[in-house]
């Protein structure tokens, strides 16, 4: 390869818009390794959903443009697709509740058979990476970043759960990204606007964080994920992303995949780091994929020119390369057939990891919470609508009756007579209702589940996967 060739092959852009054409000529020049589809890249139909002949075909259109480049092994085609809030493809493909709902679950099996339920509908598409499972750990209310994107605060229960989720992507023929290394649930502040600093030494950051992510390189995960994360026990002030003991701290666990940054374009990063800095400066420092620098083309001729006044080592290039390389080729072998599973067909999934997530910290555990009818308060329009369809299947009246209080992603404490958290189970900690649940999803079967346990007509098997206020983690009914 050449070097205009090996530093396509470690940039994963991101492009404006829904022209792939104009997009591909750029893949197509400088030998990008792929592309990662975002919210505005993704088609919508008249009536605002995912128009999937649409979408296929921008994919098609850059698998083209990888073939076209002369390789032999497959271009990478990813998206952001976790479950919960971080979604780019909603319906007509399935909703999915937040990954919380696999710790509340507690079952290594469902969350693998859930993880291939939605790879798979990824694959008719033409997506062969979801940047998922987030493997961090949280730490509760103070973790402003992930909250309920993290599966759990045990480590043991993170990593097993997060290793049977990637083997499910595996399964049905995706690459799983397990992110964030070293750690994204134990920082306070939000790497998306500045950068954060992560005051753990680096045995604690052994006892906790990390032990995720080695659960992840046993079971052979393909890719992980570095975040914007200062750590000062390995390296001050210097996001971990692009960091070389960072990197050799990845590598010491045993990790011989793809390491693939966070976006470059974060202003965590990007207001440090201008120009195709960041991309020179975080290959030199060990990555091997460099995801969405602000201009791909100033990142390109940057590595090139790099390279070759010597300011990039020949070998870290040649090793980058050749880690995404071989990586692709692997997953071309190895991948299942392409078959995949229509959009849609995983509600019946999405709505047993609900049923089997949702948690009451307060009130009984069995029977039905309401004689019949509710008032519903709190949540948005469509939560409300959401729930009224459940009640109704589950033979409950709204109007009157006890208030079911709704609180959405970053929701405030509620009150009435059964407070509901959609999202992360935190503002239960300070909610005044007699009765609190937590369900982790916003999606039509998390509903269903709530609306069958407040009738009474199934009970709530889940535990609190991490503590909330007085409530420990593993609270819920026996």
């Amino acid at each position: 390869m050449s070097p205009e060739q090996k530093a396509g092959q470690v940039l994963l852009p991101f492009f404006a818009g829904t022209d792939a054409a104009a997009h591909a000529a750029v893949v197509e020049r400088l030998h990008l390794a792929g592309s990662i589809i975002m919210g505005d890249n993704v088609p919508l139909d008249p009536q605002g959903k995912v128009d999937v002949a649409a979408m296929t075909a921008i994919n098609q259109r850059l698998a083209q443009a990888f073939r076209a480049d002369g390789r032999p092994w497959p271009g990478i085609i990813g998206v952001d697709q976790e479950g919960g809030m971080v979604a780019r493809l909603g319906a007509p493909l399935t909703e999915w509740p937040v990954p919380m709902s696999y710790g509340a679950a507690g079952s290594g099996p469902l969350a693998q058979e859930a993880g291939q339920g939605l790879a798979g509908e990824l694959v008719p598409l033409g997506f062969n990476t979801d940047f998922a499972p987030d493997t961090d750990v949280t730490v509760g209310p103070k973790d402003p970043t992930i909250g309920a994107r993290s599966m759990s605060g045990d480590p043991d229960a993170v990593g097993s759960l997060g290793a049977a989720f990637s083997q499910g992507m595996l399964a049905a023929g995706v690459l799983p990204v397990v992110k964030h290394f070293p750690g994204h649930g134990s920082v306070t502040a939000d790497s998306h606007l500045n950068l954060p600093s992560q005051p753990a030494s680096v045995a604690e950051l052994q006892a906790r964080d990390w032990k995720p992510f080695q659960a992840a390189i046993a079971a052979g995960a393909p890719m992980i994920m570095t975040g914007h994360i200062a750590v000062p026990a390995l390296e001050p002030g210097v996001p971990a992303s692009l960091s070389a003991p960072t990197y050799a701290a990845l590598r010491g666990l045993g990790f011989k995949g793809v390491a693939v940054t966070d976006a470059l374009n974060m202003g965590a990063v990007s207001k440090q780091y201008p120009a195709g800095s960041a991309a020179v400066k975080a290959l030199a420092a060990g990555a091997d994929l460099l995801l969405m620098p602000a201009d791909v083309q100033q990142a390109h001729a940057a590595i090139v020119q790099a390279a070759a006044s010597g300011a990039l080592p020949a070998a870290r290039l040649d090793e980058a390369a050749l880690r995404v390389a071989t990586m692709m080729t692997w997953h071309a072998r190895t991948a299942a057939a392409p078959a995949g599973a229509p959009a849609g067909t995983g509600g019946a999934l999405s709505a047993k990891v609900s049923a089997a997530a949702v948690t009451v910290l307060t009130g009984q555990c069995s029977g039905p919470l309401t004689s019949g009818g509710v008032q519903v308060a709190g949540g948005s329009a469509a939560d409300r609508e959401r729930f009224a369809a459940a009640a109704a299947r589950a033979g409950i009246t709204v109007g009157s009756g006890p208030v079911v209080s709704l609180i959405g992603y970053g929701g405030r404490p509620a009150g009435g007579d059964i407070a509901v958290a959609l999202d992360a189970p935190w503002p239960l900690q300070d909610a005044t209702a007699p009765v609190k649940m937590a369900v982790y999803g916003r999606s039509q079967g998390a509903f269903d589940a709530l609306a069958a346990v407040l009738a009474g007509k199934a009970t709530a098997p889940g535990k609190l996967p991490a503590a909330v206020g007085s409530y420990p983690a593993g609270t819920g009914c026996p």
